[in-house]
């Protein structure tokens, strides 16, 4: 039986147990698989000497030995330590320790640990937003900032993505509130013009959250992320971030002033209806907080690797969109033209992650290639060899590729250039 197949086949045995309501969102579900005759998010299982580009690893740092090391010796020491909500926890402890040291490096006067970036920012969300509350969301943010202004009963006022005049109208019509923004975004790659919208955030009057998930170990002095490299830090009333990306491991944060994130960690409904972040996931942190200080030349290298990126793709008529970052997504667009994609690359042993509505808007379907430190140039060279190859397998898009986008020089780390690579035609860093 094909998996297509295999998939589909619940759909014929609908419960009679079921209410009705429950068999429509059931079905359709099934509706969307049976129409492009595969599930998009199941593709075929990687063989040994695939390319994956699948993890939000960026610098390699989930199997290093000093993060290893240290979370085996805890783990013998205290094993799960006490199993309770962290409300219950104050005074001094490796989870107080990490907090602090990471404050440090975000140039803020407190942090708090989260279960999972999804807990930091619905958490957040729901604490400081209510019914009267007005919140600017950049149509591109993370569901679970959307999510958490549903918990609150606020209203979500979309700007246009990375549009600061958008959002200036938005206030105009609707008042100060919360401005929620990423500083690099998660499916399209591209940069926040932070410094604009801090300066309407600011002639408003309105509360500024920004997530610096994927821009944090990554971006920015000692990888402090964006926020820090554009000197904007003290001017931002929280920051978030899942720590599943750079850091590499299950967790989150949100960083703010000290008042503030006192008020948070009593608040929160995450925080307090759930498990704290364990002692031994703490000591990894700390560990990698450590690597991600000194990782200049992982972040060099990471950089180096994008750029090759995205250089090369649009160069063979891939349309890439916006991308600034680690993130390079191809955008194919229709759900039908992805699967097109995603079955040639992989037949070839490329695998990305695929992202479709609601991850996307309906027909900006896409494929992201997550890059990391370790990827080798040869291996670079063979997925730009893998999308030449199959360019007329899959078609070409009305809309011709962008031009490769340049980074604000400020945020980048410097990078030593491929052989045969000088510069990146403007890309050059300070």
């Amino acid at each position: 039986m094909s998996l297509a197949a295999r998939i589909l086949s619940p759909q014929r045995d609908v419960s009679s147990q079921d209410p009705a309501f429950l068999q429509a969102r059931v079905s359709a579900y099934y509706d969307r698989v049976a129409e492009n005759e595969s599930h998009l998010l199941r593709g075929r299982l990687p063989e040994r000497n695939a390319l994956l580009l699948v993890s939000n690893d960026y610098l390699d740092l989930g199997s290093h030995p000093d993060v290893i090391g240290a979370k085996v010796r805890v783990l013998q020491e205290e094993g799960h330590g006490l199993l309770r909500s962290d409300v219950f926890r104050h005074g001094p402890g490796p989870l107080t320790d990490f907090e602090r040291d990471l404050a440090r490096l975000l140039q803020s006067e407190d942090t708090v640990l989260c279960q999972s970036g999804w807990a930091a920012n619905v958490g957040l969300m729901q604490s400081i937003a209510d019914a009267g509350t007005p919140v600017y969301l950049d149509m591109q943010v993370h569901t679970s900032m959307w999510e958490g202004v549903k918990s609150a009963g606020a209203n979500g006022r979309p700007f246009r993505h990375n549009d600061p005049d958008s959002l200036e109208k938005m206030h105009g019509r609707y008042g100060p509130g919360i401005v929620v923004v990423e500083t690099v975004y998660s499916t399209s790659g591209g940069v926040c013009p932070l410094s604009d919208i801090v300066d309407v955030a600011e002639q408003f009057g309105s509360v500024l959250v920004v997530d610096e998930s994927h821009s944090l170990g990554v971006f920015g002095p000692q990888g402090a992320g964006i926020a820090v490299a554009e000197g904007l830090a003290s001017r931002i009333h929280f920051r978030t971030a899942s720590l599943s990306k750079a850091f590499a491991a299950r967790g989150g944060m949100v960083a703010g002033s000290a008042r503030n994130i006192e008020f948070f960690r009593y608040e929160s409904f995450p925080a307090i209806f759930s498990t704290g972040v364990l002692p031994h996931e703490a000591a990894g942190f700390q560990a990698t907080l450590k690597l991600i200080r000194g990782g200049h030349r992982l972040r060099e290298r990471l950089h180096a690797n994008a750029d090759y990126l995205r250089y090369h793709l649009p160069a063979l008529d891939y349309n890439i969109g916006e991308s600034q970052s680690q993130i390079v997504s191809i955008i194919a667009g229709s759900e039908a033209r992805t699967l097109v994609l995603r079955d040639a690359l992989e037949s070839h042993g490329i695998f990305g992650s695929v992202f479709c509505w609601p991850a996307t808007a309906k027909n900006r379907a896409l494929i992201r290639f997550s890059v990391n430190s370790s990827i080798t140039q040869a291996e670079l060279v063979r997925l730009v060899a893998v999308c030449e190859q199959i360019r007329n397998e899959i078609g070409r898009e009305e809309k011709p590729a962008p031009k490769i986008p340049v980074r604000p020089a400020e945020v980048l780390q410097p990078t030593s250039s491929w052989p045969g690579f000088p510069a990146l035609f403007g890309l050059t860093r300070r």
